[in-house]
């Protein structure tokens, strides 16, 4: 029989009703299928064995479809992929073109005519040889300066910004105006990620993603242009003005507000013109950069609390593919002021396009991918939950948490006395109302506010996944208290258990779960009580140990309902690392070599600051109480961070440990106090109070990536002792450090600095040039200047260097 009329023996009516009842129970088995072939009197002519044989190629041909569906949409993946190497590789090309013609120039101007006598060149010179070298084959990156243009010119002045950003952009996106340094281990691949890489040697701090999403183009800008809903950093984003132009586009004067990370910077603000256009070819572009602060204040004024940061042409590119997906260019171009920050140790989180990628860039596309995955149904959701209200329920978590840690006083927040040591801040805010909720609705009449805790330390040698999973894997040794919301110091847990519920995860990024914890306490009368309480917990940048990026454990204590009206305050730890870009490179690189040969080695992690954040019920009449209470807790916390953070050093850096010299008792209790001494001196505690573990104290000292140098209060001093940055910094040995003479060295063009700093007991140098005990010059950006005691001074040298060329 002919293929194509193999259903012929079906009248129409029949093969409707056949399809209907094939679309209603697909399966054989089913009762319900048995009783529709029983009420349709119009199949009784046909045989079960035909009705059976139909049924199956129906199957066949459904399976068939399915598949036949599946293998297109990878096909047009695969195309779209393709489009993305070939242009990666494009550019890549432009790039190794431009620094070959940059090496001749180089060389043309160092070397010249063989015949003739030239002098050394100077370092401005090959500066601007090189930036000669590159300007001849960059001449569309080369782009005219814009500043004489104003926004006091109405439409006219905003379409010409905004033409000069949309160029500025594309050749970001899509040229060379960025040498863009790829990370390793992002390169595309049908179930990857995407590629990412981070600027090398421009203004400010820049990172790049590029990725397929399978989302709309439309869907895509509309995303990205609502930065609260998937940046947690962004506090708001806000049109000022806007306007339209005559080929379509929209242009938009923003007012952007990013939190501070961490207690001991400031956050930052933009004002911003932003672009939203589409281009010939059919792609949509959104760009954006910030204006002038002559214009700026006539939109938006400056604010105390804020730093007025600048936003390079940043901004996103859509091109639509073939099946519905699109590729997708994020730029990220900032420039974060990091000289606005007072402490030099955390300056390195303003000037890290690899921190700027993981928090914004990377964030921006994931996300994207996130809600591609939720629309096809791949996303597994616990607890019977939406996944946009899980979503919704994270950003409120990491929302408040950034709101603690700032504490901005349009919300409410006013800064409480201390109680003279400055390590912890307590803030009060008696503004928020439970009087909405339902959640302990018996306590509600006697609620009066909330109390903030917040500290910020350094930590050394540890790396920020590693620090968080063990605190969310050992909550009872770090003495979480059973009630969040009835502090009372005289009622203790005891024998807590902790059960995690997972109820929202994203591969590599953050996992949303209901951790109950289950134990007994003390009441006052001595009665022994049992207690469940329910705690809703984000955990950020744990599972993933290759990427130094942010890592943060946030909760807060919710009732078992989840209401929507349920007050989240937010407490918990963030972990940012201390690291240059090409350190972080460099070891990205190192990593990839030993995966390839089957080999891993624990690398000993630089710096990174911890910042602690936990929130506080208090009633009337007992604010004070509270305070005293919530310093002391992290108090307590902070010196239990300090001791794990050294035993977890320890375990990282192997046999190292062995390589520290032996030190005396003498010599053990004066690093103790070096580092005792720098804790009170500059607010950030090293070493935990009340730490008696010599040993623990003298490899942490040995192992610090900063230069400490300590010396004696001399007419001339002396050298007494030095870590082994310090001796690295010096180029001497633990056994010869006494030798080295501090004229020829540390005290090279110092004098007159280090003695206006011993007047005022410590303080801080500028960038400057030191030499080693060999002639080498040392350049340092910073130097940190303190009194030991009365006979001893400590310096500290943080990012220092060879001088090259010397």
């Amino acid at each position: 029989m002919d293929p194509q009329n193999k259903y012929a023996r079906y009248t129409n009516e029949q093969l409707e009703i056949l399809e209907l009842v094939y679309n209603e129970c697909p399966k054989p088995s089913s009762l319900r299928r048995q009783q529709l072939m029983k009420e349709a009197p119009i199949l009784a002519n046909i045989a079960p064995k035909q009705l059976k044989v139909w049924f199956q190629n129906r199957r066949c041909r459904e399976k068939q479809r399915k598949e036949t569906s599946r293998l297109h949409g990878l096909n047009s993946k695969l195309t779209a992929l393709n489009k993305i190497l070939v242009e990666n590789n494009d550019h890549l090309a432009k790039q190794s073109t431009q620094l070959t013609l940059q090496k001749h120039t180089l060389r043309k101007h160092l070397y010249g005519d063989c015949s003739s006598q030239r002098p050394p060149m100077e370092a401005s010179q090959v500066g601007g040889a090189l930036a000669a070298g590159s300007s001849e084959i960059a001449g569309t990156s080369e782009l005219p300066n814009i500043q004489h243009l104003s926004l006091d010119h109405g439409p006219v002045g905003l379409s010409a910004l905004a033409e000069q950003s949309l160029a500025d952009f594309l050749a970001k996106a899509t040229g060379t105006a960025v040498d863009w340094i790829q990370l390793l281990g992002m390169k595309p691949g049908p179930d990857s990620f995407g590629i990412v890489a981070i600027s090398h040697g421009c203004d400010g701090i820049a990172a790049r993603a590029l990725g397929l999403v399978a989302l709309e183009a439309t869907r895509i800008v509309e995303v990205l242009k609502d930065k609260t809903s998937w940046l947690w950093d962004c506090r708001r984003s806000d049109v000022i003005h806007i306007c339209s132009s005559e080929n379509g586009s929209t242009m938009e004067i923003m007012h952007t507000q990013l939190y501070a990370p961490t207690t001991l910077a400031p956050p930052r603000d933009f004002c911003t013109l932003r672009l939203t256009t589409s281009l010939e070819d059919g792609n949509l572009v959104v760009c954006e950069r910030s204006i002038s602060d002559a214009e700026c204040l006539s939109y938006v004024p400056s604010t105390q609390y804020f730093v007025r940061a600048e936003m390079l042409t940043s901004g996103y590119l859509v091109r639509p593919c073939e099946g519905g997906s699109c590729i997708v260019h994020i730029i990220d171009h900032l420039d974060l002021k990091p000289s606005s920050v007072s402490e030099v140790l955390t300056r390195p989180l303003y000037r890290s396009s690899s921190l700027l990628a993981q928090r914004m860039t990377v964030k921006a596309l994931r996300f994207l991918k996130h809600l591609a995955q939720e629309e096809i149904g791949e996303i597994v959701v616990g607890g019977g939950q939406q996944p946009s209200v899980l979503r919704s329920l994270s950003r409120r978590m990491a929302r408040g948490f950034n709101d603690a840690v700032n504490g901005f006083p349009d919300d409410g927040w006013c800064t409480m006395g201390g109680d003279g040591l400055d390590n912890v801040a307590v803030s009060c805010n008696a503004t928020i109302n439970f009087s909405l909720s339902k959640f302990q609705s018996d306590r509600l009449s006697s609620l009066a506010g909330v109390l903030c805790a917040k500290a910020s330390m350094l930590l050394q040698n540890v790396h920020p996944s590693y620090l968080i999973r063990f605190l969310r894997d050992h909550r009872s040794e770090w003495g979480c208290n059973m009630d969040f919301f009835q502090q009372d110091a005289a009622s203790r847990s005891h024998g807590k258990r902790q059960a995690h519920v997972p109820l929202f995860h994203t591969a590599k990024e953050d996992f949303l779960e209901a951790v109950i914890l289950e134990g007994h306490y003390s009441a006052e009368d001595g009665t022994i009580l049992s207690r469940e309480i329910y705690l809703l917990q984000l955990c950020s940048g744990i599972e993933d140990e290759d990427i130094d990026g942010c890592s943060q454990l946030i909760f807060a204590p919710v009732d078992a309902n989840l209401s929507d009206d349920m007050p989240l305050l937010s407490s918990g730890f963030r972990v940012l690392p201390l690291c240059d870009d090409m350190d972080d490179i460099v070891k990205r690189q190192s990593d990839s070599e030993e995966l390839r040969s089957g080999k891993r080695k624990n690398h000993k992690f630089a710096r990174s600051i911890l910042t602690i954040a936990f929130q506080f019920m208090y009633e009337v009449g007992t604010r004070d109480t509270v305070a005293e209470m919530a310093r002391n807790y992290i108090r307590n916390v902070m010196d239990f961070v300090q001791r794990i953070t050294l035993s977890l050093a320890a375990s990282s850096l192997g046999s190292s440990s062995a390589d520290a010299p032996f030190v005396s008792s003498k010599g053990a209790s004066l690093i103790h106090q070096i580092l005792q001494s720098y804790s009170v001196s500059h607010g950030v505690d090293i070493i935990p109070r009340n730490f008696t573990d010599k040993d623990a104290i003298v490899m942490l000292f040995w192992h610090y990536a900063a230069a400490i140098i300590c010396c004696s209060l001399k007419a001339t001093p002396e050298f007494v002792i030095a870590n082994q940055a310090g001796l690295q910094m010096l180029e001497t040995k633990i056994e010869e450090l006494q030798t080295v003479s501090w004229e020829r060295t540390i005290g090279y063009g110092l004098d007159s600095e280090l003695a206006k700093l011993l007047r005022e007991e410590n303080g801080e140098l500028p960038e400057g040039i030191a030499q080693t005990s060999k002639g080498k010059r040392v350049c340092y950006e910073r130097g940190l200047v303190w009194r030991v005691d009365e006979q001893h001074l400590a310096l500290m040298f943080v990012n220092w260097s060879f001088q090259a060329g010397i």
